[in-house]
């Protein structure tokens, strides 16, 4: 197998100041990738992360913009490509969560605010990367999905919506742009230790702390962002030549149970 190696490589990752998407950006630039940090709201804990990446050598830089605002991500994108090159790896990691209400207890509304961030925000950018992605040899597209779309659970529909329309993206792009040496891919955590986690598991649990729920998961442990980026890793690497259009689960053995 290839040695995983990204140097002279430009991604961007979204909602990348904390959580799932912190831990991405963090991995590809250990590997040597310069890091476009993108976030909504948090300045400091952009900034942090950007801190992180520039401390491992490579360039890094956090940028302003909700994946739901087709100006704002335009000028993102031609601002990376000034800044830091062309991008050739794209992580639609932004997301949000629901409010865990049934469909008759959900408006309209609350479907297309998810399905705004998670399945057009990641079609708006992976767009309008398209013309510096397909200017490589090699590029990388990744959607950051989750195993929610494998059991579609009651009281959870505008989620299990928003990531199943991600997932058709991701597949419909895959079959578009292999003419274009662009390989896309699909990435579902279980759940993570992270905010959103974290705010998911006290509100079916009642308790804090999420690591009570280790002993429930498979290898005794709630997955980390770490695990999650060890997938995009692998699949925006030389050590994956051939993959493309795929989803790969990271749930353990897909037996972790915590209601």
């Amino acid at each position: 197998m290839a040695d995983i190696q990204l140097a002279g490589r430009t991604a961007l990752v979204t909602g990348a100041s904390r959580g799932i998407g912190r831990g991405i950006a963090i991995a590809l630039a250990k590997a040597g990738a310069d890091i476009a940090v993108n976030y909504t709201r948090d300045e400091e804990a952009a900034a942090e992360t950007v801190a992180a990446i520039q401390a491992f050598g490579r360039k890094a830089k956090a940028y302003r913009a909700s994946v739901t605002d087709e100006d704002a991500c335009a000028a993102m994108v031609a601002s990376i490509a000034a800044d830091l090159g062309p991008i050739s790896i794209m992580v639609n990691n932004a997301g949000i969560a629901s409010r865990g209400k049934t469909v008759a207890d959900t408006d309209a509304a609350e479907v297309e605010k998810l399905l705004a961030v998670h399945a057009v925000g990641a079609h708006r950018l992976s767009r309008l990367a398209l013309p510096q992605l397909r200017s490589h040899d090699r590029s990388d597209i990744v959607i950051i999905s989750s195993v929610a779309t494998l059991s579609h659970a009651a009281n959870g529909a505008p989620y299990n919506m928003a990531k199943a329309a991600g997932e058709a993206l991701a597949l419909t792009l895959a079959k578009e742009e292999m003419k274009n040496g662009v390989r896309v891919n699909i990435v579902a955590p279980s759940l993570t230790v992270s905010d959103m986690g974290e705010k998911l598991s006290r509100a079916i649990t009642g308790q804090d702390d999420i690591h009570h729920l280790d002993a429930k998961f498979p290898f005794g442990r709630v997955p980390t962002p770490d695990d999650v980026a060890a997938a995009v890793l692998w699949f925006v690497s030389d050590a994956n030549p051939y993959c493309s259009g795929q989803k790969l689960n990271i749930d353990g053995a897909g037996m972790a149970s915590f209601r």
